[in-house]
């Protein structure tokens, strides 16, 4: 069975799996990254885990990996395949794909972003799929996005494209781990949310999950942190629809688990705002914590793609 190795790097843990070239999901696991012994731990762990993988696929299905996709957290050069910044995991520059390809005997390795990788499965396989052009958020411990065009993600000039969490939609308002202050991710991520009710409701250990039942349950307190949330999604969104004119917005993160509580808002928040901008469908992402790994399957399959497209133009060149 001819396969690729996926890998979806966390900050707590790694999603891997073993993918058919057809789709299939032959095997998957977790581990966690080790990232409390440091970032070299984190880095021996997911090499570790791609070489296990490789191992296993040649044991169970008499053939290693053709090809390797990864998705990281944070900043990436995608051209170099270097992970160039991911606060949670202390990484720094880290050549993440060389490293990967050493270890797999020189197997092909793609690196991507995990937003854009994740939003490269919702377009293909997901909740973006055959809506042309959309926008994928994710509202997690932090707020993302990556722009979709067909069945593509775009990645920007340096990489960069689809942080909408770093629009500022309050100026002068709570300090970014950006280092600006008003971002709409210090206002509506999860954790954004979970620090809101955690002082309301006087409860420290209290998460935007609570935050979600407490709205659910009728009450005030909440309502009032979730409009609030709401209120400044809806701003950022705005900002979006206008620049990317986008067909469908695909919400994801663990917020976005909070489905019609947090959706119906939404979109009635966004209908108020929009003038000439046409309003977008405003949809669940469909793939869930599945995503990132998926999306790493893609990046892997887009590699065996282009190499067997260059190799009929390689053979037939002139000596």
């Amino acid at each position: 069975m001819r396969h690729v190795i996926a890998l979806d790097v966390g900050g707590t843990g790694t999603r891997a799996a073993l993918v058919g070239l057809d789709g299939t999901l032959l095997h998957e696991e977790r581990r966690a990254t080790a990232r409390e012994r440091g970032p070299e731990a984190v880095v021996a762990s997911v090499l570790g885990l791609a070489e296990d993988l490789r191992a296993r696929g040649r044991t169970h299905y008499g053939t290693a990996a053709l090809a390797a996709g990864v998705a990281v957290p944070g900043s990436v050069d995608t051209a170099r395949g270097v992970a160039v910044h991911a606060a949670g995991l202390g990484w720094h520059d880290v050549p993440l794909r060389d490293l990967l390809s050493r270890r797999l005997g020189g197997t092909p390795v793609a690196l991507g972003n995990d937003v854009r990788t994740g939003g490269l499965a919702e377009a293909r396989l997901g909740a973006g799929r055959g809506t042309g052009r959309f926008l994928f958020v994710s509202l997690g411990s932090r707020v993302a996005g990556a722009i979709g065009i067909d069945d593509t993600i775009e990645a920007g000039a340096h990489g960069g494209a689809g942080e909408i969490g770093h629009l500022v939609v309050r100026p002068g308002g709570p300090p970014c781990a950006c280092g600006g202050r008003g971002c709409l991710e210090a206002l509506a991520s999860a954790e954004a949310v979970g620090r809101a009710w955690a002082v309301a409701s006087g409860r420290p250990s209290a998460d935007a999950a609570d935050c979600a039942r407490a709205v659910e349950a009728g009450d005030e307190a909440a309502s009032a942190v979730w409009r609030a949330a709401v209120a400044a999604l809806a701003d950022g969104l705005l900002t979006a629809l206008t620049i990317l004119d986008p067909r469908t917005v695909v919400i994801g993160g663990g917020l976005g688990r909070a489905g019609a509580t947090l959706l119906t808002p939404l979109r009635t928040a966004l209908a108020e705002r929009v003038t000439f901008q046409k309003l977008p469908a405003i949809v669940p992402a469909a793939l869930g914590d599945t995503a990132g790994c998926l999306g790493a399957g893609l990046l892997a399959h887009d590699l065996l793609a282009t190499a067997d497209a260059v190799r009929p133009a390689v053979a037939q060149a002139p000596r």
